[in-house]
């Protein structure tokens, strides 16, 4: 099996080109083997060269209320009153840990994108605010 690392994108088109050949192969043929080791190889190229950025919060929200069919009001709950809802969807009040916690055990929206960079106006948007700096009527 002759197989070399991938430096450059012609290498990556081409290591696409012979997988795409080679998606018919049975497993634990020689050809499935070789298909395994391309795949890993082409994976590790990509991850270094495209890697994916978690979404920023809100969009992650927004994302998850489209696919299930949700509405601001459903969000209640999670966040707070109706109008934080809404300051939190349109960017002007930013998420609090106990907001993001509460969203991903109720609606399983992943913790992690609760954290994530936001492409907001203000720089003191764009993060999750720490507890101490939620506003009062926040805190419990």
């Amino acid at each position: 099996m002759d197989i070399s690392p991938i430096r450059t994108a012609r290498d990556h088109r081409r290591a696409l080109k012979e997988i795409e050949s080679l998606m018919t192969a049975k497993r634990g043929t020689p050809q499935g083997d070789r298909l395994d080791v391309l795949a890993t190889v082409v994976e590790a190229w990509e991850a270094a060269h495209y890697p994916l950025d978690l979404p920023d919060p809100v969009s992650a929200i927004k994302y998850h209320m489209e696919q299930r069919g949700l509405a601001p009001r459903d969000l209640i709950p999670y966040v707070g009153s109706r109008n934080r809802v809404h300051e939190v969807l349109n960017r002007k009040r930013p998420l609090t840990l106990k907001m993001v916690w509460r969203l991903h055990k109720g609606l399983g929206i992943p913790a992690e994108s609760g954290g994530g960079r936001e492409q907001c106006r203000r720089p003191a948007q764009c993060q999750v605010a720490p507890r101490s700096a939620a506003p009062r009527s926040d805190r419990e």
